[in-house]
């Protein structure tokens, strides 16, 4: 039997039929879809789309213009707002208009109607759908013009900025001029700009603190410092001795005048700050201080002793003196000190120098034992003046020391020559004539001095003759001459001509000087300790000699007619030399000599204009010989 056939097209008949139902259906939905949207968008097309709104403010169904007038009327903030700006216990009050910010109401609703229409067909739809169902909110437009407000601040900033004014100290004369510093102060104009931009920004009132700049003055307490200049103008600077100082020098002061032209004020740190300080100018200090020094410092002195010869101990004649020397650098810290703190009164500082020889020593301690030599030369016939210069140098050399090893110079320690202190006018050889001068008589003293170091056997370092023979120093007792004396003679001139010799011994040598007037003498006598020397000299005399020229006449209209004055004394020229041989416990020790050129000198006259009987001869000067 054959089997039945089995037939599967009807389901699958029906399944086609369902899907183009579907299909079908699907097609006429999105057509119905497109035709709906089109008609919304047509319904729309001069409205803003429902569902649009502006800070709760409905703006749906509204034309632009409609909508720009309730936009208008909805946001009044920049018209009825306040912004409150302030600084310290000073406010400004403002509306947003007046600082700048204005709303654009067209451009607002111009940005709602603007809502669901850009893009796609299919964007387009889903904004408008999805506004519709759950609204679209927009904010409104604003203008903000930075130019009104920063008008507004600059009116402020005029009201609040203060320029920094730094304190100043001028003195005028002696008058003092104090201005205090002041703070500056500026308004942040940019950064309160940013701060009302973002206070606008949510359209809230609101109050701003004002950002201010501030800058203090470099310089502070200027009135202290102002007191303290005042104080210091109100008297002079006075300077005076330390306390044990026996001179009884000062005080010296400095006037307010001439205070003021030193005063400086010099910035110093202060904390953060700074402050002046009160000085004086360190370069016009030294100079005044310099010459201070030359009426204080005072050079240290050995004391000065006679030999007891009896009891042969040394016998104090004169003091030690402590040297002092004044310390500028060390003093002008003290006057600035002084001057920081408004005082007056300075004491000079200084360097103290003890001398080596104090009045305590002994002849054991100095090793001044005996009389070594003793020398005497003689001036008869000198002149008052003379004798009282021979009087005065000598009196500086009696008692005085000379230490071992130490090249004694006369000229050092004759020092100033003047009228003032002791010495007279009296003739001395200068400028190749003997003429009056003060101290005219002093060369009888070095002459004395060289023949003691001479006969005393110590090295001779420095030692000058006379321009020609002076009788003075070939005089022995009696007042004869004695020639073997020619070249023994030492000449000083201070301060460029000196006599020198060394105390090569390591004891010190005590010198002491007595003139005597009545007899027409001065000795010089050295103390020390013998150490075994012999001198032996040998004298030329003069030699080769040459006789003076004739006398030279002069007109002098100073003299009288007939009236006739010797100014210079005749002398024969001649060439000396002495050799000394020094022999120190039997052996040589020191040789040298001594070569002396004297020059030939005639007397000069002066007479006065028409005086007769005057010699013809040799009224010319022969030469011009040097001291």
């Amino acid at each position: 039997m054959a089997a039945r056939p089995i037939h599967r097209s009807q389901p699958a008949n029906l399944l086609v039929q369902i899907l183009l139902t579907l299909l079908t259906g699907i097609f006429f939905f999105v057509i119905f879809l497109f035709l709906g949207s089109l008609l919304y968008q047509a319904w729309y097309s001069d409205r803003i789309y429902p569902g649009v709104s502006m800070l709760g403010v409905d703006l749906g169904g509204l034309t632009p213009a409609e909508a720009e007038g309730v936009i208008s009327a909805s946001f009044p903030y920049p018209q009825n707002g306040s912004i409150l700006l302030k600084y310290q216990d000073k406010t400004w009050e403002y509306t947003p208009a007046r600082l700048g910010l204005t709303l654009d109401p067209k451009a607002s609703a111009q940005n709602a109607f603007a809502v669901g229409r850009q893009g796609s067909f299919f964007h387009k739809a889903n904004i408008q759908l999805s506004t519709a169902r759950s609204s679209t909110l927009i904010t409104p437009t604003y203008i903000f013009d930075q130019r009104l407000t920063s008008s507004v601040l600059g009116e402020i900033a005029a009201q609040i900025n203060h320029p920094l004014i730094e304190a100043e100290i001028n003195v005028t004369g002696v008058e003092v001029h104090i201005r205090s510093g002041e703070t500056g102060r500026e308004l942040d104009q940019v950064e309160t700009l940013q701060k009302i931009n973002s206070l606008l920004s949510t359209m809230q009132n609101g109050t701003i603190d004002l950002p201010v700049k501030t800058t203090e003055p470099a310089v502070i307490n200027v009135e202290k410092t102002g007191a303290i200049v005042k104080k210091m103008l109100s008297a002079p600077l006075t300077f005076s001795m330390p306390s044990g100082q026996n001179d009884e020098l000062g005080p010296w002061s400095i006037d307010q005048q001439t205070l003021a032209g030193m005063l400086s004020l010099v910035k110093v740190p202060e904390g953060d700050h700074f402050t002046y300080q009160v000085e004086l100018n360190n370069q016009l200090l030294l100079t005044y201080l310099n010459n201070l020094a030359n009426k204080t410092n005072l050079l240290s002195r050995n004391a000065r002793f006679i030999f007891n010869d009896t009891e042969r101990r040394l016998d104090l004649l004169e003091h030690a003196v402590v040297g002092r020397t004044l310390n500028a650098s060390s003093t002008i810290g003290v006057i600035q000190q002084k001057a920081a703190a408004g005082e007056h009164d300075v004491t000079l500082v200084f360097d103290f120098q003890n001398p080596e020889v104090k009045d305590d020593a002994t002849t054991d301690s100095l090793g001044i034992r005996e009389l070594v030599r003793a020398e005497t030369t003689y001036f008869y016939g000198s002149s008052p003046d003379r004798v009282q210069n021979i009087t005065a140098a000598a009196a500086r050399f009696h008692g005085l020391l000379v230490a071992p090893g130490e090249t004694f110079s006369m000229a050092k320690n004759l020092g100033d020559m003047s009228l003032d202190n002791g010495f007279a006018e009296a003739l001395i050889i200068y400028g190749g004539r003997t003429i009056k001068g003060i101290g005219g008589g002093v060369c009888q003293v070095s002459t004395t001095l060289f023949r003691t170091a001479f006969f005393a056997g110590y090295p001779i370092v420095e030692r000058h003759p006379h321009a020609y023979r002076v009788s003075y120093y070939e005089k022995v007792a009696g007042n004869r001459i004695d020639p073997r004396l020619a070249g023994m003679d030492a000449t000083v001139f201070v301060p460029m001509v000196d006599f020198r010799f060394t105390n090569d011994t390591p004891y010190w040598l005590l010198m002491e000087t007595y003139v005597n007037p009545e007899k027409s003498s001065i000795t010089w006598k050295f103390y020390s300790t013998k150490d075994g020397r012999e001198v032996k000299a040998e004298f030329s005399g003069p030699m080769n000699i040459v006789e003076a020229p004739e006398p030279l006449y002069k007109e002098n209209p100073d003299l009288k007619k007939g009236e006739i004055e010797q100014i210079d004394w005749q002398a024969d020229g001649a060439d000396v030399t002495v050799k000394r041989a020094v022999i120190k416990n039997g052996q040589p020790y020191l040789n040298d000599e001594f070569v002396t050129h004297y020059q030939p000198w005639q007397s000069v006259f002066e007479y006065g204009p028409g005086t007769e009987g005057i010699p013809t001869p040799s009224t010319e000067e022969t030469g011009t010989p040097t001291p």
